[in-house]
């Protein structure tokens, strides 16, 4: 690669950075301030808003809300003390763990989804 091919390269990687960074940092804010959760909550609350019997395997939320397997314990612990989710035991797999969407969780979702959108479509859409 040359040097000018290697610079834009760079550079675009930087523009998504900086991209990512806005859109995350907004909604994190504005989903704080309007609804007490963040963007790793949210994301978790959607993936189990929309699995099947709204629920799914607490290692698949980790994959989902893109966090370490042990940031996302401690995110399904709080979840589980704020109400938002309850875990059980995988009826399939005994030594798996099932992160289930409580009604508090579902409400709180469909509160915050239109904030969700409205920022991706600000941020995202006008801004891109």
């Amino acid at each position: 690669m040359n040097v000018g091919g290697e610079q834009q390269l760079v550079k675009e990687w930087h523009d998504l950075l900086a991209r990512h960074a806005v859109v995350y940092q907004t909604l994190e804010r504005e989903l704080k301030a309007q609804h007490g959760i963040g963007v790793s909550e949210f994301e978790a609350l959607e993936a189990l808003a929309c699995s099947e019997n709204t629920q799914c395997r607490a290692q698949d939320l980790t994959d989902v809300v893109h966090l370490s397997q042990s940031a996302a314990s401690r995110l399904i612990a709080r979840m589980e003390r704020n109400g938002l989710l309850e875990r059980a035991i995988c009826e399939a797999d005994r030594r798996g763990i099932l992160a289930v969407l409580t009604e508090e969780g579902r409400k709180r979702h469909l509160e915050a989804q239109p904030t969700h959108r409205s920022v991706l479509a600000r941020t995202l859409r006008d801004a891109g």
